[in-house]
């Protein structure tokens, strides 16, 4: 149900994002993926009051350890592109540390596999 008398907000939805985040436009895709990893810079005294309130939150957030863009995205709830430039901006600024994910395992020949386990059988029947 919605309540009539109250006055529907005008263009909050559409101003917030780029007010956040400064007009500044996404950073690139390979720099800040879904699962990029980052972590606040351990020296906390260096920490400026000139910073927003979102990405002071956001550092607070990452004190703790390494956490996922996407993690982060959900953990305060704003959109994930605001997210990247918001990152991107503390990046510049050196306030984290951001680890690449993980380059893909080579993948296994199933041949050998199946060689092992015909092993395994024939050890272990």
């Amino acid at each position: 149900m919605t309540d009539a008398s109250r006055p529907e907000p005008e263009a909050a939805e559409l101003v917030r994002p780029y007010v956040i985040t400064k007009g500044r436009s996404l950073p690139d895709d390979e720099q800040f993926s879904l699962i990029t990893l980052i972590t606040a810079v351990t020296d906390h005294q260096q920490r400026p009051n000139r910073l927003s309130p979102e990405e002071q939150k956001l550092l607070t957030m990452c004190t703790g350890g390494y956490l996922s863009v996407a993690e982060i995205a959900g953990h305060t709830r704003l959109p994930l592109g605001v997210v990247k430039i918001l990152l991107a901006a503390l990046a510049e600024g050196g306030y984290i540390v951001i680890r690449p994910p993980a380059a893909r395992a080579h993948v296994t020949d199933v041949r050998i596999l199946e060689e092992v386990l015909n092993g395994l059988r024939a050890k272990f029947g």
